[in-house]
């Protein structure tokens, strides 16, 4: 699945690749609506997973996404690049783009998986049950054990987050900030690169 997901994003521009990326989160809204009207016992009950407390969400949501990121680039800087390739997925999606349309993207994503995965799935269905699913989803890492534990790891580190906190702005402040700066470190990259 991996190799056929690789081969499929090599076929597409990084302008494709873009659109895919918003029409999957797009999906991805309206199941996490689908199952919420199901489980939830109204939509009212989204209100009190949204929090604005700014000392949570530095100590629970900026900490660890930034401890996540720097650890990231560690791995990045000192283990060869075969084990962090996914295919060159993130590397196309991220290597041509602005900061805004990286800032967009991360915002995005970070939202809608996680109203998905901690918002519903979490809060009907337990942290190990929606920790797992994430990873999963993520099936370009199966076959690179690096990024895998990696994934698990984050999923269960972000479902922590929402246990301790109960707070979805917590794991998507954390989400945010981790997939933000690792585009932007993958843009960074292809610029020097290109000099």
């Amino acid at each position: 699945m991996k190799n056929k997901q690789a081969e499929i994003a090599q076929m597409l521009t990084s302008r494709q690749l873009q659109q895919q990326l918003y029409l999957s989160q797009a999906m991805i809204v309206l199941v996490t609506l689908l199952i919420s009207f199901f489980l939830f016992d109204s939509f009212g009950d989204w209100v009190p997973l949204f929090k604005f407390a700014p000392k949570q969400l530095f100590w629970y949501g900026v900490l660890p996404g930034l401890s996540v990121v720097l650890i990231d680039l560690l791995l990045m800087r000192y283990l060869p690049e075969k084990y962090y390739d996914d295919g060159g997925i993130n590397k196309k999606i991220f290597q041509n783009q602005t900061i805004f349309s990286i800032f967009m993207i991360a915002f995005v994503v970070s939202v809608v998986e996680e109203m998905l995965f901690r918002g519903v799935i979490h809060t009907e269905f337990g942290y190990v049950i929606a920790s797992t699913l994430f990873a999963v989803v993520h099936v370009r890492y199966l076959t690179k054990p690096v990024l895998l534990v990696s994934v698990f790891l984050l999923s269960f580190y972000l479902g922590l987050m929402f246990e301790w906190t109960n707070n979805l702005l917590v794991t998507i402040v954390a989400h945010f900030i981790i997939d933000f700066c690792l585009g932007l470190s993958i843009q960074s990259h292809a610029e020097r690169r290109r000099s």
